[in-house]
């Protein structure tokens, strides 16, 4: 008897007692541990919110919903949860497309009748191949999973207002998310905000308003938007002011979000947001070196000293969260570590969140750059980018690299200094910030010496062994390990996907979505599905995407799916939507 055999007795009862069967949906966002030690992220901020958006697209009544989140809670092994849905739905960032993979694999061999569907940066970044793998192959927003629900099942099962399932979150979080714009206005050249090519778009104020009044009083909020700031002055202020509002009633603790550096340039931009609550601030620093800003296109941290930018912060009363990265196929470790001793001895400036190397994502600028040069390593495995793996050719050996590498995981020969640069930071804002505001620059400490300290408590993790930090001669994680046997068709789903080939050059599977320079080829247009015009909810952002009445009426269906034109179309089994999953 399969491990779901209860639940599909118990729906055939329901069927002969006239009930309609709940649909199963799992919704889980995959994960790919950077530092390969696979513990539970249980206290890690932000955590993404796409599978609670998600979940809001599927009809309450109609469906049973399930999230599971591989960066709070660890590698998914429930075989039973697996073979549990109808629908998988999967999400993550590019570094999890292996890892949709092996769901797809234990999913359908547990379940051959399984709709699956990915979504997420993976997918934006390798469209037509993905098509190859799972049912709905999507790379639009996330509001559009309503059409794969029409299409699969039909509109009763979606649900029109989409309202997000904060429900479906685990009883213990530490803040509560929200959400008020999408993408980006600058076009950073390492940034995947820059290969996916959408627009900034801004969340209408009453939109806003719902997700704070949604939210439990007394509570820290995180703005997860790509850039809080923006490019509308005026639209960010009346945000404050609405946070301000809610402040003063005492409906939240404090807030915090990420900005763009041009956010500094007016002292009056970190007044209000002090005075609506704000407690920090992240902002990418990228680099103390000019030139390296220049050669990342990161225009707007050149429009003020990046130090300069972190003292006003602080002195405003908020603390200035950063992160850096490391690029040794343009700059010497000698370089790069001398840029870690300037942040320790820089007086008042407090510690980076995090530090990686530069990563050459897929659809990128940076990308098409170290293609041309031919900068990338061979057999480079897609998992690798994660900014702890040398992926380019670097200026000096890669074993002097490597050393440099695993400083950065643990900050080993740096400790002391980082003690002594915490404590002179807590001494020297001791007027400007509170208790808990130095306790979170303390946090940094951990960041960066033992994450796992912060992030999993009372979790002790398993180095791995034999790793060279070099992606050519990386071993595998333990994931592409199956958890149990999976029917022949999905074996090959444990086999990491190559960037590059044994001589540098982009592999065939790239090429579905990209010349050989790395610039991406022209995108197909997805086959026609099932409209869903009538029934979507109004898109959440200002400048949606809308249907035409022309368009509306060309689309017909008359108990089969129709082209456009109104001619009959075989359904095929595979589909590539443009639904975008954050």
């Amino acid at each position: 008897m399969g491990p779901s055999s209860g639940n599909n007795k118990n729906r055939f009862l329901a069927s002969l007692l006239g009930h309609r069967p709940q649909k199963r949906v799992l919704i889980i966002n995959v994960f790919m541990d950077d530092r390969r030690v696979y513990l539970p992220n249980s206290f890690k901020v932000p955590q993404t919110m796409a599978p609670v958006y998600l979940a809001g697209a599927f009809s309450r009544t109609g469906c049973r919903v399930r999230i599971y989140n591989e960066h709070r809670s660890g590698p998914l092994k429930d075989k039973s949860l697996l073979a549990w849905p109808d629908m998988l739905v999967l999400t993550g960032v590019i570094t999890g497309f292996d890892r949709m993979l092996h769901m797809v694999a234990y999913a359908k061999t547990l379940n051959p009748k399984v709709i699956t569907v990915a979504g997420g940066p993976a997918i934006r970044a390798l469209p037509e191949y993905s098509r190859e793998f799972f049912d709905y192959a999507c790379q639009g927003d996330v509001e559009q999973m309503q059409e794969v629900i029409a299409d699969a099942w039909g509109r009763e099962w979606a649900d029109p207002e989409m309202t997000p399932r904060y429900d479906l979150l685990p009883r213990f979080h530490p803040v509560d998310y929200l959400e008020t714009s999408r993408n980006c206005n600058f076009r950073c050249g390492f940034c995947s905000l820059t290969a996916e090519r959408n627009e900034y778009q801004k969340y209408s104020l009453k939109n806003m308003e719902k997700q704070l009044r949604a939210m439990k009083p007394g509570r820290h909020l995180c703005f997860i938007d790509n850039n809080f700031y923006g490019d509308d002055r005026e639209f960010f202020l009346a945000r404050v002011d609405l946070l301000q509002s809610f402040y003063k009633r005492g409906h939240f603790k404090s807030w915090s979000a990420l900005v763009t550096h041009d956010f500094f340039l007016d002292f009056e931009n970190l007044d209000r947001a002090r005075e609506s609550g704000c407690e920090s601030l992240f902002s990418g620093v990228e680099s103390f070196d000019r030139a390296e800003l220049e050669s990342y296109q990161k225009r707007q941290n050149l429009l003020l000293p990046q130090m300069a930018a972190i003292h006003r912060c602080l002195q405003s009363g908020i603390v200035f969260h950063y992160g850096l990265m490391f690029d040794p196929s343009r700059r010497s470790v000698r370089e790069l570590r001398s840029e870690i001793d300037l942040f320790l001895s820089a007086p008042g400036i407090t510690l980076p969140s995090f530090i990686s190397l530069t990563i050459p994502f897929l659809g990128t600028p940076y990308f098409e750059e170290c293609v041309r040069e031919n900068r990338l390593l061979p057999r480079l495995k897609l998992r690798d980018l994660d900014g702890f793996t040398q992926t380019m050719k670097p200026v000096d050996p890669p074993e002097a690299v490597a050393s440099l590498v695993r400083d950065l995981l643990s900050f080993r020969r740096y400790r002391r200094k980082v003690l002594r640069k915490a404590w002179e930071v807590w001494k020297t804002h001791r007027g400007n910030l509170s208790v808990f505001q130095r306790l979170q620059t303390l946090v940094n400490v951990f960041n960066l010496c033992a994450p796992h300290w912060i992030n999993s408590p009372g979790r002790f993790p398993r180095m791995p062994a034999g790793r060279t930090y070099i992606s050519t001669t990386e071993p595998l994680d333990p994931v592409y390990r199956p958890l149990f046997p999976v029917h022949s068709r999905y074996r090959d789903y444990f086999k990491p996907t190559l960037v590059t080939d044994d001589g540098g050059r982009l592999t065939e599977a790239l090429l579905n979505d990209y010349q050989p320079d790395g610039s991406r080829l022209k995108e197909k247009d997805p086959p026609p599905l099932l409209s869903a015009i009538g029934f979507l909810a109004p898109h959440r952002v200002e400048t949606p995407t809308r249907h035409t009445e022309k368009d509306q009426k060309s689309f017909v269906f008359i108990g089969r799916l129709l082209t456009p034109s109104g001619k009959n179309m075989k359904r095929g089994k595979r589909r590539i939507l443009t639904l975008r999953i954050s």
